[in-house]
């Protein structure tokens, strides 16, 4: 009795091991050292200014009367932007004209007279003095006329100053004036700027700008782009010759490539040159593989292996990204080993008791 006892007890305990399920074997994890970057970069802040910017002020004084323009649309060049009231002037060139018309009238009575005079002249009916005299009277109308006319062209350049045009096709960027306001000599009304031309401005130390080598591109970092947006490469570069006596630093400006969306004038920028000097913002940083990167709601980390190969997630900042690999500015040390599949790292610990 006790021996069937016995072989049903066995038999039990091995039906419950087959039904039981098996623990997964943990897999092995493919891993990478953390190891500095290959180079490290200088870093200066900059801004984004266009190479082509306009602040058009008014040159004559008047109420604006009509405004056409506003923040962000894009002109044509010549295009009607405002206009400042012109009806004194409009008086002013309308009577120039009458003055001038009154002047040619003059001028064909005096061009008769003179013509009339040297038939006279040549039967010795009058003498010389009078046709010198004649003839001053036909000069004299010739030059008021032409004096008329001179006048009454500026009246029509000071009546045209009243219409304000775009100088070239642009974006308004800004319009400090609104309608029913008082235009006055000087004071700025629209400005525009040309967003096909757009540029990057830095100031480095004078010592960085004597150890640059000549055709030298920074690489730059537009931080307000999205991520896979934010690094350019400009298309020329240029270093002021000039120090600003008070900072001891140089312009270093960088042209932006042609049809970058989203990247206006004023945006905060950075230039990063690939030569590292005293005085800059060059900071150790580490590199990892990009695919090593978990991102997870707010949380951006990696799994990084303890001496016994056990993952842990750690949360990390990044960098600048090159290529497949990303720069790791804090959260990790060097010589860590980081897991390159963040998926197996997490089924990995899952599985390991």
């Amino acid at each position: 009795m006790s021996k069937i006892r016995s072989l049903t007890l066995a038999a039990l305990v091995a039906s419950l091991a087959l039904a039981a399920p098996a623990r997964a074997a943990p897999e092995t994890l493919n891993a990478v050292t953390a190891q500095p970057a290959a180079a490290a970069a200088s870093s200066f802040d900059g801004v984004v200014e266009a190479v082509r910017q306009t602040v058009i002020a008014a040159q004559v004084s008047g109420a604006v009367v009509r405004l056409d323009a506003k923040v962000g649309d894009a002109v044509k060049a010549g295009q009607v932007l405002l206009q400042i009231d012109a009806r004194a002037a409009d008086q002013t060139a309308a009577a120039s004209d009458a003055q001038v018309q009154a002047a040619r009238a003059s001028l064909e009575v005096a061009t008769r007279e003179y013509e009339r005079q040297q038939q006279l002249f040549k039967k010795n009916y009058i003498s010389r003095a009078a046709l010198e005299r004649a003839e001053s009277e036909f000069k004299a109308t010739r030059a008021q006329v032409a004096a008329q006319g001179a006048q009454a062209g500026a009246a029509r350049t000071q009546s045209g100053l009243h219409v304000i045009r775009a100088p070239y096709a642009g974006v308004v960027a800004e319009v400090p004036v609104s309608l029913g306001d008082m235009a006055m000599p000087g004071r700025p009304l629209v400005t525009v700027y040309d967003p096909s031309a757009l540029r990057i401005t830095a100031a480095i130390p004078q010592t960085v700008a004597a150890q640059m080598a000549a055709g030298q591109l920074p690489r730059a970092e537009l931080p307000g782009l999205a991520a896979q947006r934010q690094w350019v490469t400009p298309a020329r570069m240029q270093l002021l010759p000039t120090v600003d006596a008070a900072t001891h630093t140089v312009q270093l400006r960088a042209d932006l490539p042609a049809g970058l969306d989203g990247v206006v004038p004023g945006m905060f920028a950075r230039l990063w040159l690939p030569s590292a000097s005293e005085g800059s913002s060059v900071r150790p940083s580490l590199s990892v593989p990009l695919s090593a990167i978990v991102r997870r709601a707010e949380l951006t980390g990696l799994y990084v292996l303890d001496p016994q190969g056990r993952p842990l997630l750690r949360q990390v900042r990044l960098g600048r990204v090159d290529g497949d690999k990303v720069e790791i500015l804090s959260g990790l040390m060097p010589g860590e080993r980081v897991a390159t599949d963040p998926q197996a790292a997490a089924r990995f610990r899952q599985t390991t008791p």
